[in-house]
């Protein structure tokens, strides 16, 4: 068995606290959030049963953990309103909005420049 399986292979929870699989070998009946989400359903205030681990370079520890829950107690998505439908918007219209020249961007702006691409490099705009 290599060493890296060893280390997330804790089904009993004894090392980690709790129940802990490698990656895509978690028990049927457990899904993340994301699996969950993709067959319409949501966590619904259960609590964590499980975690998968997998090793990660883009952390500094090295290693990565996500949340398993029961998808037998998972609940149904709950529908979106209009008023939901309508604070979604209103967000995504101040996500493209550029707080210099208040023109509708088109794409969500970027934090890195906090300001449209025309308005950050208006040097480059030129016309030839």
């Amino acid at each position: 068995m290599p060493a890296a399986f060893a280390e997330c292979y804790d089904p009993t929870g004894a090392r980690h606290g709790i129940p802990t699989y490698p990656w895509r070998l978690a028990p049927d009946g457990l899904a993340t959030r994301r699996q969950l989400r993709a067959h319409g359903l949501r966590p619904g205030g259960q609590p964590v049963v499980a975690q998968v681990m997998f090793h990660s370079r883009r952390r500094k520890t090295g290693v990565q953990v996500g949340y398993l829950y029961r998808v037998d107690r998972a609940l149904p998505v709950r529908p979106m309103t209009p008023g939901r439908a309508a604070a979604l918007a209103a967000a995504m219209l101040a996500r493209r909005t550029c707080p210099t020249c208040r023109q509708d961007a088109g794409y969500c702006i970027p934090t890195s420049l906090g300001e449209c691409v025309t308005c950050a490099y208006p040097e480059d705009q030129r016309v030839l």
